[in-house]
């Protein structure tokens, strides 16, 4: 696979990377400056470890990069609810940025479980490093 442009998952990724990126415009405070860059740094990790993954040379490799992007899902749904309990994003920004999160890492999950079948290994440990 090398054309990531034809991955619905990766159109649902820019499209949320898009969605967070204007709601942590409005994320303001020198001491709010670390979560709005975190947030920021795991969203473009989504559709950056797609891209990536897309160019590698094998399944495996592909399915790690796709790993890494669950991991960044996770991780910006963690940001959201911080964001959200501290007051910095509305409930329906929550809501909304939340819903594409999840949407995302389902369809992220599907991707790399048929990745790892395609290779014919689904309990090989993939490499992280």
């Amino acid at each position: 696979m090398s054309d990531f442009k034809k991955l619905k998952v990766w159109g649902k990724s820019h499209a949320l990377t898009l969605n967070a990126f204007s709601v942590s415009k409005r994320i303001r405070g020198r001491d709010n400056s670390p979560l709005r860059l975190q947030m920021i740094r795991a969203v473009t990790s989504i559709p950056t470890n797609i891209v990536e993954g897309t160019g590698q040379e094998s399944a495996k490799e592909f399915a790690r990069f796709l790993s890494i992007a669950l991991k960044s899902s996770s991780e910006l749904e963690y940001h959201l609810i911080l964001a959200k309990d501290l007051h910095l994003i509305t409930r329906n920004e929550f809501a909304s940025l939340t819903d594409q999160t999840i949407e995302v890492r389902r369809m992220l999950y599907a991707l790399r479980n048929r990745v790892v079948a395609s290779a014919g290994s689904p309990k090989k440990q993939v490499p992280t490093s």
